[in-house]
């Protein structure tokens, strides 16, 4: 299999992360969607990574129906999200904020860094931020349980923290040392893995 995407975009990690955790063996073909843009359009008409180019040359876009996909390889006894019943729900619906905040992070990240400082729209931003403010705030509140989503390592878990290592590499602004002491813990808990180590979070 190739994964189309870099590891400076959490979603391409993630789902990087989430085929060396099942010990699915890949390529990266590591596009920009700046500068690589047409060749990845060929791939995912809307221009998007991740991609992942499976065998037979069939292609499966956005990291949550990659991930998706490679659970159903795993196996449900191995697979990071539960196959059913209330501990899947669990799972999903905290895998959902930490994507939900992902997606804003990186929208803020666009919009601070990329467009010229007299384009950018403030109540933008700062909805943005806000947004932000609040998936990392309902995530840090999590607790009584030695994973996010109970006894085990989950999903859950893997996006948070790509979540947390993205905004501390990319955008500490909103993240500030010491402003999130469960998540920063649990972003070092994972970076002893060595999944997360292989898959390294670039420098910006």
């Amino acid at each position: 299999m190739i994964l189309v995407g870099r590891y400076l975009s959490p979603f391409v990690r993630r789902t990087a992360i989430t085929l060396e955790l099942y010990g699915l063996p890949f390529e990266q073909r590591a596009l920009s969607t700046m500068a690589d843009m047409e060749q990845i359009k060929q791939l995912n008409p809307v221009g998007r990574v991740p991609v992942l180019i499976l065998d037979d040359g069939s292609s499966l876009v956005d990291s949550a129906t990659i991930i998706d996909y490679l659970d159903e390889l795993a196996g449900p006894a191995r697979a990071l999200t539960p196959p059913s019943g209330p501990a899947r729900r669990l799972v999903q619906g905290r895998v959902a904020v930490a994507l939900g905040t992902m997606e804003k992070a990186v929208a803020y990240s666009y919009e601070t860094k990329r467009r010229p400082a007299e384009r950018q729209h403030q109540p933008w931003v700062d909805n943005l931020t806000s947004q932000v403010a609040g998936g990392l705030a309902a995530l840090e509140a999590i607790e009584g349980t030695p994973w996010l989503a109970g006894a085990a390592m989950t999903q859950a878990d893997v996006t948070t923290a790509c979540l947390v290592q993205y905004m501390q590499s990319s955008l500490p602004d909103l993240l500030p040392p010491g402003s999130r002491p469960r998540l920063e813990a649990l972003a070092a808990r994972m970076a002893a893995l060595p999944a997360f180590a292989k898959i390294a979070m670039p420098q910006p």
